[in-house]
């Protein structure tokens, strides 16, 4: 849950927030950490919750035993494929590499005209501010375009990320490398 008990509530008041939109919360399926904490805020509040966990993550008994439904799969990647195929959009709140590792494949992904789903952080007390600033470096250093970068949709307040994602437009994908470069 992180040291700062507010990353909690927000998590929390994520859940509720989703589940007063009617937005169903598609998952990595587990109890602990914040996402778990989205999750219950969502079953509290009686929205529906879909967990898809890995098999040998459920003998850990870290399965969230409330979900609504639960989608057991035999690899990480399986289920990173399954979530991404349930789901309409894409949220990251704080945590640690796997966060910041799903983050990053889903915006890859899109990037490459994978998907056109809405990726959005939602910036916690800053949490996410360092990691905003180096996506600036990489574009101002020539390593991403500004359309790229303009992708992530950021905000600390949950009713505005949910709505620059409800009004998200993907970009055209075009070429990766100009002619001229060639």
């Amino acid at each position: 849950m992180g040291y700062d008990p507010f990353f909690e509530k927000q998590a929390l008041l994520l859940g509720e927030t989703l589940a007063k939109h009617k937005i169903q919360l598609i998952y990595g399926g587990a109890n602990v950490g914040l996402m778990g904490a989205v999750a219950n805020g969502v079953l509290n509040n009686q929205g529906k919750v879909i967990g898809v966990l890995p098999r040998f993550l459920q003998s850990k008994e870290i399965a969230h035993t409330s979900l609504s439904e639960l989608i057991l799969v035999e690899t990480m990647h399986e289920r990173k494929t399954k979530m991404n195929d349930l789901c309409d959009g894409i949220i990251a709140l704080p945590g640690g590499y796997g966060t910041l590792e799903e983050l990053f494949e889903m915006i890859t992904w899109a990037q490459l005209g994978l998907h056109k789903k809405p990726i959005a952080v939602l910036n916690i007390n800053g949490f996410y501010d360092d990691l905003i600033t180096m996506i600036k470096t990489m574009v101002d250093k020539g390593f991403l375009k500004q359309i790229n970068q303009e992708m992530l949709l950021i905000s600390d307040d949950i009713e505005e990320l949910l709505e620059k994602m409800k009004n998200y437009t993907a970009p055209v994908v075009g070429k990766w490398i100009s002619e001229e470069k060639l």
